[in-house]
């Protein structure tokens, strides 16, 4: 046991004067080895950091220089500023701090478009990257902006209602000129077309937009085309040429008349208390000569003297407006405007409009103003627009007849100027003419006819009275209601907005409805402007400058 003990000690021993010596050995070189190893992995690990340092410098630097050369090629391009555009890229860095850095700047205009590019280029000073053999890092940056008017077509739907008479009416002139002024002055590419819908109760189409469609009951009259539309016809952009359409009557189907005695209202009468002859100032279908829709065209002038020959009159119908304004910028019109360009009415240069849809190169827009809101109104039945009418007028005295096919005995004309019946028509001794149911239109309003022929033969105020009521049931009817009115707007607009026309609104000192049914037709809410007074002018020309699209082309 003793003799095991020993001699593990002594192994033990000399286990480790051998590992101290081997120690002692070689301890300079690999020790050495090991700290030059901890030496370079010291330096890349720095230079690793520095490298990163530098890196992010460089990204902020290039950062701040492309958001500073973007912004400012952006504002320099825009055609409505009159500064001379490299001065502005250049005040826009010198802001920045960066006025070294801009290294180069052109600028391309023309009558429709300025083009601004700018280059330049920063020094980041690294910290680190000299330890690479990398003594300079600069950071470039190039941007262009360019504004271009490219083609554009526009609707501009005007309210001519009764309340925009006076300042009103002036005020949307001064705007609506001078937003034509801002866009076609110099538009010598032919990009741009104008059409002018103005609207009141109705839209007077003009006779030679209002051939193209499969007119009705046709009122015989050059200066008054305005169409019925049925509710069908917003279910569509566009309004079918093929669908027959009623026509308008030339009728006074407003103006009230003397019922409250069996008394003769001679019929050359203008007295507003007995009421005779029509009132051509109530005609819901206007024949002022300006007041019809305007092809679209981009000639100033003529765009200018329609607008300021506009004259106010008759209720309100956005609606139609609306619909009509939609109809001339929708793609199947094209047929329809090919046709009226060989007939001289559009000019050669608006071939192939309205664009499709999704045309990248092109933008429809249409800007609806009100000064009110919708105002149901009345129209004839079309059982007695046209045809023949059972009246006689005398070509003598000019005084009238009416058949009675239901009255008693043998005299079945009631003749009113007599307060009598008769067995034939009365005749002054000129002969004496059977009238259309136009001709009794044109020269008397329908309430007069209501009640001179048709109730006063009756016997008794009660019999008189039914009889005029029935007649007035005959003969006219609401046209649309209000609440059909508002719904058949918002489809229109509606149907707009999701082809990708840009609605522009203005409800101009509007009422409370009116002004709620521009804003949901508008596009957004930045696309709507509730304005009052000379506040219009402001209005138009926002709408002017956010036509002219703005964008960076790199």
């Amino acid at each position: 046991m003793n003799g095991f003990a020993l001699n593990r000690g002594q192994v033990g021993t000399g286990f480790r004067h051998r590992l101290a010596a081997a120690i002692r050995t070689a301890g300079p070189s690999e020790n050495g080895a090991l700290t030059i190893f901890a030496l370079i992995l010291f330096v890349l690990m720095t230079m690793m950091g520095g490298l990163a340092v530098d890196l992010m410098k460089y990204e902020q630097t290039r950062t701040a220089l492309q958001n500073t050369l973007d912004r400012s090629t952006l504002a320099a391009a825009s055609l409505t500023q009159g500064l001379d555009p490299e001065t502005v890229v250049r005040d826009y860095f010198d802001a920045a701090g960066m006025s070294g850095s801009l290294t180069n700047v052109v600028v391309t205009e023309g009558i429709n478009f300025r083009n601004v590019q700018a280059d330049a280029s920063a020094d980041t000073r690294p910290s680190f990257l000299h330890m690479l053999g990398i003594t300079e890092l600069d950071a470039p940056g190039t941007a262009t902006a360019e504004q271009r008017i490219g083609n554009v077509e526009i609707v501009l739907v005007l309210d001519v209602s009764g309340s925009m008479g006076g300042d009103k009416l002036a005020n949307l002139k001064t705007a609506a000129t001078e937003f034509i002024d801002t866009l076609l002055g110099d538009d010598t590419e032919d990009r741009f077309s104008v059409a002018i819908v103005p609207y009141n109760a109705q839209v007077n189409l003009g006779a030679t937009l209002r051939s193209k469609y499969n007119a009705v009951h046709l009122n015989n009259r050059t200066d008054l085309n305005c169409l019925e539309l049925p509710s069908s016809v917003y279910n569509t952009a566009g309004v079918s040429r093929t669908l027959a359409l009623p026509m308008v009557a030339y009728a006074d189907v407003v103006s009230s008349t003397d019922t409250s005695n069996n008394s003769y209202v001679d019929e050359t009468s203008t007295s507003s208390s007995k009421g005779a002859t029509m009132d051509t100032n109530d005609l819901h279908c206007k024949t002022t000569a300006a007041n019809v829709v305007r092809l679209p065209s981009n000639n100033v002038a003529t765009l200018k003297s329609q607008i300021n020959a506009l004259v106010a009159g008759g209720n309100t119908s956005i609606t139609l407006g609306m619909k009509w304004g939609l109809s001339l910028i929708e793609p199947g019109a094209r047929d329809m405007f090919d046709s009226l360009i060989d007939q001289g009415a559009i000019a050669e240069s608006f071939r192939g409009r309205p664009y499709d849809w999704t045309d990248d190169e092109a933008m429809k827009v249409i800007v609806v103003m009100t000064d009110g809101e919708h105002v149901a109104h009345d129209k004839v039945n079309d059982a007695y627009k046209t045809g023949t009418a059972p009246i006689w007028r005398s070509t003598g005295d000019g005084n009238y007849s009416m058949y009675y096919a239901a009255h008693s005995g043998s005299s079945d004309y009631w003749v009113p100027h007599k307060g009598s019946w008769y067995s034939a028509p009365w005749n002054s001794g000129s002969g004496v003419t059977q009238l259309d149911w136009r001709e009794v239109w044109q020269r008397q309003r329908l309430t007069w006819v209501a009640y001179q022929l048709y109730g006063r033969g009756q016997v008794g105020s009660t019999n008189r009275s039914t009889a005029y009521s029935n007649a007035m049931t005959q003969f006219r009817s609401q046209y649309e209601s209000v609440s059909t009115m508002n719904a058949n707007l918002q489809k229109s607009c509606t149907l707009a907005k999701d082809n990708g026309v840009i609605v522009y609104g203005i409800a101009f000192e509007a009422e409370t409805n009116g002004q709620t049914q521009i804003s949901k037709c508008a596009s957004s809410a930045a696309h709507y402007f509730d304005a009052e007074g000379l506040e219009i002018q402001s209005a138009f020309r926002t709408i002017a400058s956010n036509i002219s699209q703005l964008r960076l082309t790199q």
